[in-house]
């Protein structure tokens, strides 16, 4: 992989990131070739990442054990409940706090009773899954923006958000279309790489909002196949 441009860093804009289908193919581990490219952004602009899982399946992906949150400024597990900075754990959002562990039992007991009533498709295996902040039914509020409460106070200039399931519905929709960030809709890993070339690497960190740049990005051939579509690049602002 080539060198980034001799462009200065900008320490205050952070490119925050999606996890699965945005740094890795779903749950599966990021490849080499990318994990270099990011740590090379790393030092242009701030990195940081905000997923659903908690952060053992994070930091398989991405690391090895706590190597994760010294590759990232940011690491939001668990929908941005579990929030670390610079290495340090911050805050921990636990779910039974928020609800009391009374009528966190009613919840699950209802959750377990209304399913067993209901026809699905495949009914198999373990359908409560307990986590920090959600039990995959969590408070109004507490999706992929909750990080956005902390990264406010930061003394950031702009925050770039990628991710591959913006569309309504999808998990990362909140937070893409939240007005505290700039949100960039991704097809794959190779994707975000290219759109955080053009953005940063290939141009001033300040002057970014847009990439109109048709020149071909500066990845290496094996690592970019040129099998995503062209990149829809600001979808909103």
């Amino acid at each position: 992989m080539e060198k980034a441009t001799g462009f200065p860093s900008d320490r205050r804009v952070l490119c925050l990131f999606d996890v699965d289908g945005t740094l890795t193919q779903p749950r599966e581990k990021i490849d080499p070739k990318l994990d270099e490219f990011f740590q090379t952004l790393r030092r242009k602009v701030k990195i940081g990442i905000v997923g659903g899982s908690d952060y053992p399946k994070i930091a398989e992906q991405l690391g090895e054990g706590d190597d994760v949150i010294h590759k990232f400024d940011y690491v939001f597990a668990e929908n941005g409940t579990v929030q670390y900075k610079d290495g340090k754990l911050l805050t921990k959002h636990a779910i039974q706090n928020h609800l009391g562990e009374e009528l966190l039992q009613e919840l699950i007991n209802f959750c377990l009773n209304y399913m067993g009533l209901i026809k699905l498709p495949k009914k198999r295996g373990t359908f409560i899954e307990f986590r920090n902040g959600m039990i995959n039914v969590s408070p109004i509020g507490w999706d992929k923006r909750l990080c956005l409460d902390l990264l406010e106070n930061e003394g950031l200039d702009a925050i770039y958000f990628f991710g591959n399931e913006t569309s309504d519905g999808g998990n990362d929709y909140e937070i893409f279309n939240d007005p505290r960030t700039i949100g960039f809709t991704v097809y794959s890993p190779e994707d975000t790489a290219r759109l955080c070339q053009e953005l940063f690497l290939d141009s001033p960190p300040r002057d970014s909002r847009r990439s109109d740049s048709n020149s071909s990005p500066r990845i290496s051939s094996d690592l970019y196949h040129n099998q995503c579509p062209e990149p829809r690049l600001i979808v909103k602002c």
